[in-house]
């Protein structure tokens, strides 16, 4: 067995809304050009995916949504009609071959599943994923189909496992919630910049889940402007008391970088501090609980030079257990991207100390997130 893969081809680039969307997959290519510049990766490490198949779609997605999906990817559809299904607006607008590449995508994760749980690798990580607001007849929020979904569908049906899926996206994992909100094989966890001024203005604490699903939704929303040391609190507490209360024998995690301070769509205040820390203990979670088995898709993540290679690189360099690199970054990685850069790159794997301004507000915020974790983990603690 393997101790990691990494899923990638190239085919997982064609999922391109324009040359000015936000959401731009040259940061997979970034990322993997990082590992491989810093040593930390190799051809054989590298898995192909798949793409998914109608069937497997159709286990989170409405068979009709998908074929208009396919016709608009021809352009055979109107405007009206994609606006029902959440394309051809101005967060998702309608490529061409959209379907092919969304099931791309798609079939990723489901190859990082099928090494995890038939014993090929312990941990598989595939950046391509992470659509976690496509929901089951609609796109949403940059999200055709949503890999998650479906792979943790494709989970239960071929291996009969209850599944923890974990969300540090500053952006609320409402379609991957809302999808299991009634099951109680599947618990999620999301923690995630507040709604209240942000995209998708979901992710209350009182959204614990519904009928025999009631208690697996966890939400732990934290205030625009939060810093490191409170987000990780929150990050550890939960995970832990979460995982321990629900006991799943496999973890999937989104691994949105958009809780940084340079994300241009969030308000958090975060450094690489936390990228570094959220898939360590991940991973020791996933050792505690479920023999090992951890699937990582990505996610968010908008400034794709300075901040998304570096977060999601602490991915890789987590699941191969290589200690979290300090200093410069590889020379010769620098070199190679720096002119295509808008921005000049972070030159280090930290980032600079200090990064932004003192926050007037920190201990209000870190006061009222501490308050809002009590409340959220009330479902846990009652039962121990």
């Amino acid at each position: 067995m393997k101790d990691a893969v990494f899923i990638y081809s190239e085919e997982q680039l064609g999922y391109s809304f324009s040359d000015t969307h936000p959401f731009n997959q040259k940061r997979i290519v970034l990322t993997l050009d990082l590992l491989k510049k810093s040593g930390a990766i190799s051809d054989e490490d590298i898995v192909m995916p798949r793409s998914a198949t109608d069937e497997e779609l159709i286990l989170a997605h409405d068979p009709k949504f998908i074929d208009i999906v396919k016709k608009a990817g021809k352009g055979l559809i109107s405007e009206e009609v994609g606006s029902v299904y959440g394309i051809g607006t101005e967060d998702t607008p309608i490529f061409p071959n959209m379907h092919e590449a969304s099931a791309m995508l798609v079939g990723g994760t489901l190859t990082a599943v099928d090494e995890v749980m038939e014993g090929r690798a312990k941990y598989a990580l595939n950046l391509g994923g992470g659509l976690h607001h496509g929901f089951q007849g609609k796109a949403s929020g940059f999200c055709v189909y949503n890999d998650s979904s479906v792979a943790i569908k494709y989970i239960q049906k071929k291996y009969d496992a209850r599944v923890l899926y974990i969300d540090t996206d500053a952006h609320h994992g409402d379609g991957v919630q809302w999808t299991f909100y009634d099951d109680p094989n599947v618990c999620t966890l999301s923690i995630h910049e507040t709604g209240r001024y942000l995209f998708p203005g979901t992710g209350a604490i009182n959204e614990r889940g519904n009928g025999d699903g009631y208690g697996t939704s966890f939400n732990f929303p934290i205030d625009a402007f939060t810093e490191d040391e409170s987000f990780l609190e929150i990050y550890k507490t939960a995970i832990e008391e979460v995982a321990a209360y629900f006991k799943p024998d496999v973890i999937l995690t989104q691994n949105g970088a958009d809780a940084h301070f340079f994300d241009p769509l969030t308000h958090l205040y975060g450094t690489m501090k936390i990228y570094e820390q959220i898939p360590r203990m991940a991973r020791d979670i996933a050792e505690r609980y479920c023999e090992g088995r951890w699937i990582a898709v990505g996610g968010g993540g908008y400034d794709i030079w300075r901040v998304v290679p570096r977060a999601w690189a602490h991915i890789w360099l987590a699941m191969k257990q290589f200690p979290a690199p300090v200093g410069k970054l590889p020379e010769q990685w620098l070199t190679a991207w720096q002119d295509d850069s808008p921005v000049p790159f972070i030159e280090t794997w930290e980032d600079p100390n200090p990064l932004y301004e003192p926050i007037p507000r920190k201990a209000e915020i870190t006061e009222k997130n501490a308050q809002m974790l009590e409340r959220a983990l009330h479902i846990v603690r009652s039962q121990q």
